[in-house]
């Protein structure tokens, strides 16, 4: 099979700390990002939101756009409620040739809050489950129409953050809904990747590629410390720099035809993590292990 390798900007400019490459223009991204040697990227706050201009300014440097963030609130919000807020930036993923949407549930979520240990995240009642699971079906189907694909973001911070939240996501759900597989949330939740991909390989039609360091994360849970903290400490690394097995997590993506975008994202202080030598770094891991796995890369 073939695979194609990208990144996401997060590594030069951060969404959620807009202070951390804050100044870094969009150009330096996207030139970085091809020199490192991927192919494609998601969105980033800085990107045209016009799908013309998007996709001229990606050509510039011989970029695809893959995907973008989305997060939702179907806890709260109705089918019809959350297709209306969701609309224009499905508009613009299927305008741009988008296969799927990164999409997360992030109503109350404490991912933004520096203020909150991460620990004390929502968690979604028995109550609340099943209404959930009908509601991100019918989503999810009303995506396929559309031609771009719902592909599930476990997320710290998020309802949906263990691989015992993922499972019941899953096996209550059409294939429509599809899994974002992040090695480096699951590892942060303190579950093993490689597991949850033995047992959902066949829904995986996304992936994000982050390592942990596995020092960083001692120091989080034992001082409680929020998702944000936890990123500006370094908790997160490129693919080859921390505690993953890479191999491991992505063989059984490889085993079940896997044939999508791997992504290399990690958000890290580009003050104390130089993008561009991550990046090279995490592309060449990635690179090595696809080829060990018999995939090809594009």
């Amino acid at each position: 099979m073939t695979v194609k390798l990208g990144t996401n900007p997060i590594a030069w400019s951060n969404d959620d700390l807009p202070e951390l490459g804050g100044d870094t223009p969009l150009e330096t991204c996207l030139r970085e990002t091809r020199e490192a040697g991927f192919t494609g990227t998601e969105m980033g706050n800085k990107f045209p939101r016009q799908p013309e201009a998007l996709k001229a300014k990606l050509a510039e440097y011989g970029l695809e756009f893959v995907s973008g963030w989305y997060g939702a609130e179907l806890r709260k919000r109705t089918v019809e409620e959350e297709i209306g807020v969701m609309k224009p930036h499905l508009d613009l993923l299927a305008a741009c040739g988008c296969k799927v949407m990164v999409f997360a549930e992030t109503s109350d979520t404490v991912q933004g809050r520096r203020d909150v240990p991460v620990s004390e995240r929502p968690v979604m009642t028995e109550a609340e489950w099943p209404v959930f699971l009908d509601r991100i079906a019918k989503l999810s189907g009303y995506m396929a129409g559309k031609g771009v694909r719902l592909a599930f973001h476990h997320h710290m911070g998020t309802v949906i953050e263990k691989a015992h939240e993922v499972d019941r996501l899953l096996a209550g759900t059409p294939d429509t809904v599809g899994l974002l597989f992040d090695t480096g949330h699951l590892t942060f939740a303190g579950d093993d990747p490689a597991e949850v991909a033995r047992k959902w390989a066949r829904r995986i039609n996304h992936v994000h590629a982050k390592d942990v360091r596995p020092d960083v994360l001692k120091r989080a849970r034992e001082g409680r410390w929020s998702f944000l903290e936890s990123v500006i400490n370094g908790v997160y690394t490129v693919p080859g720099d921390g505690m993953v097995d890479f191999e491991a997590a992505l063989r059984p993506v490889a085993d079940a035809g896997y044939a999508g975008w791997i992504i290399c994202e990690a958000e890290q202080d580009p003050a104390k993590a130089h993008p561009l030598t991550y990046a090279r770094k995490g592309y060449a891991h990635l690179r090595a292990t696809a080829e060990k796995l018999g995939l090809a890369v594009q």
